[in-house]
């Protein structure tokens, strides 16, 4: 990969059309927040412009996802949005893992699969690069763009609470603001407003709580029958990897979701002094420092027990 600025980005853009923009799967507020956004720049400056994702994008962020045309078009330009690994791509890493020409990220975890990339690993969230880059076209920031944006900052930084928020974050905050974007609605929606099944999602995941390490490693599964149980969708699962690093004197929140009878994802959520991307990363994972993700094939006893014991070392090492 060749890194590049991202004014650079913008200027490759420039000279492109037909562009597919890629999320990851299980999507989350950055990666649909910067992935519309950037299409409704593009489609404004009269670009083609389609966003792509595995999954299927909540309701929830109908409010800003509803400024995209749909446009139907043969990809010529690849690019990816808070992706950091080709393979979080999903069932479209088979078509597009390999063709990716441009990747904006914030990941330091980044693997370089695509052939330019603009990689801040300084930033909380995708969403603090994306103004520069569409800016840095000749398009503006509607205000549904800035609502687009201004979720992913949001959410990534979990309403700017999280550590690697900087003063960069807030300017970008307030200038998003500036644009029109509704912090206030778009903040109750994302933290304030959950539906029922959520609720019942989140009260089955804390009923399987345990902790280790002296209590400094808390741990929640998510079976599929407790989304079976829940009515829950998929996103609905989104805010959970939050909740035991709330509890006092817990280091490593570790919640282990299953996806399928052997087949286990894995979030981990710490504290300043533990690196959840290097726990993570032992198992073929990545992310930040204070949030990360891996991915477990086996049974849950053998994915709890070895997240556990790495979880522990990290802990006892930190000492």
């Amino acid at each position: 990969m060749i890194r590049i600025t991202a004014k650079e980005a913008a200027e490759k853009l420039l000279k492109q059309d037909n562009i597919f923009v890629l999320m990851h799967r299980s999507p989350d507020g950055d990666t649909i927040g910067c992935g519309y956004a950037l299409c409704m720049a593009l489609q404004q400056i009269g670009k083609k412009a389609r966003p792509l994702c595995a999954d299927e994008i909540p309701q929830s962020y109908e409010y800003f996802t509803n400024g995209v045309e749909m446009q139907e078009f043969d990809a010529e330009y690849i690019v990816t949005v808070d992706v950091a690994d080709r393979r979080l791509l999903g069932d479209l890493e088979m078509l597009y893992g390999d063709k990716v020409d441009l990747c904006i990220d914030h990941h330091g975890s980044n693997r370089e699969f695509a052939e330019y990339g603009v990689i801040a690993a300084d930033a909380p969230a995708c969403a603090q690069i994306m103004p520069e880059v569409i800016e840095g076209m000749g398009a503006k920031i509607t205000m549904q763009i800035a609502d687009a944006l201004f979720t992913g900052l949001t959410t990534d930084t979990g309403c700017f609470r999280y550590t690697g928020v900087t003063a960069q974050t807030h300017r970008t905050a307030s200038y998003l603001i500036e644009k029109g974007a509704r912090s206030g609605m778009i903040n109750r929606l994302m933290f304030e407003t959950k539906p029922k099944r959520q609720v019942m999602l989140e009260k089955l995941a804390m009923e399987s709580l345990q902790y280790f390490c002296g209590e400094q490693v808390a741990l929640i599964c998510i079976t599929t029958e407790m989304m079976q149980k829940s009515g829950a969708l998929d996103h609905d699962a989104e805010s959970i990897p939050s909740i035991p690093r709330q509890i006092e004197g817990v280091k490593v929140a570790v919640t282990v979701k299953q996806k399928a009878d052997d087949y286990f994802r894995i979030s981990l959520r710490t504290t300043d002094e533990i690196d959840a991307s290097e726990i993570c990363r032992a198992l073929g994972g990545g992310g930040h420092r204070a949030a990360a993700g891996c991915s477990y094939h086996g049974t849950l006893k053998d994915a709890v027990d070895t997240i556990v014991r790495l979880s522990s070392e990290a802990v006892e090492n930190a000492v």
